[in-house]
């Protein structure tokens, strides 16, 4: 079956489909900020594939020929494959068999106008002196994309002027280095999508924390909200401390070989 790049301007066609899940990832390609959609036609499709940063999410009837799709321009060969539906996620599982790693995520709810500002000023003043928290500007920028730990605080924007124009982050250095950091790790309309990184040696000394909060305060300023979803329980527990609350789990597929080795349907 043939598939379909769905255009920028056109991405209303397969709104319904996504209609209810509450993903920025998905609101990042139907706005028209990053990503890619894709469908089984042009005009009133039944399925549906967005792909934006490491994510593929996936819709409406289950389609092999979406499951195996891989856009052009996503060079790495891994992906993290969200079905909609059960029968969307047996079917990643007969197309990619052993390269499939069923997982856990953990939703985190949106929710506007929850955060305490005090709180979080209380969290980034807690920081210990030996540490600094400053905003990502052009040489933190070109320094976090030549790390591997730290990478993916800039990795959706392959220039500082993207990044600039529509990104925001912050991190913290140590003797003028950078060891941990949050930032966009995309973007929508309305706010971020948040990624946290921290390098292992200076891990467990609040460095995280601190960047969340700070990070926090900056799209208060900014009127954008700060999407968190969580990896891990680790990560739910950080989000709580900054005031989030947890929603949901759900599964995902962490799959190795995307576009490479896709098994047999």
């Amino acid at each position: 079956m043939e598939v379909y790049r769905i255009d920028k301007t056109a991405t209303k066609v397969v709104e319904p489909l996504f209609a209810h899940w509450p993903e920025t990832l998905i609101y990042s390609c139907l706005q028209g900020y990053m990503g890619s959609a894709w469908a089984d036609c042009n005009q009133q499709p039944k399925s549906a594939q967005i792909v934006v940063a490491d994510f593929c999410f996936l819709a409406g009837q289950p389609s092999e020929a979406l499951v195996k799709n891989k856009p052009p321009e996503h060079r790495s060969d891994f992906v993290i494959m969200v079905p909609q539906t059960e029968a969307w996620a047996k079917l990643i599982e007969q197309v990619y068999q052993a390269d499939a790693k069923r997982i856990t995520r953990y939703a985190i709810k949106k929710e506007p106008d929850i955060f305490d500002t005090g709180k979080l000023t209380a969290i980034t003043e807690a920081l210990s002196k030996e540490y600094e928290l400053k905003l990502i500007d052009r040489p933190i920028y070109e320094k976090v994309r030549q790390m591997r730990w730290s990478e993916d605080l800039c990795s959706q924007f392959d220039t500082f002027e993207k990044f600039a124009k529509n990104g925001l982050g912050v991190v913290a250095l140590h003797q003028g280095e950078i060891v941990s950091g949050a930032s966009s790790y995309t973007v929508y309309r309305d706010g971020i999508e948040i990624e946290i990184d921290t390098q292992k040696e200076h891990r467990r000394k609040g460095l995280a924390l601190a960047c969340g909060a700070k990070l926090l305060l900056e799209c208060m300023k900014r009127n954008l909200y700060p999407s968190w979803d969580a990896q891990n329980k680790a990560s739910v527990a950080l989000a709580e401390k900054l005031g989030y609350h947890f929603d949901q789990e759900y599964t995902a597929y962490e799959i190795h070989g995307y576009g490479i080795k896709q098994g047999r349907a």
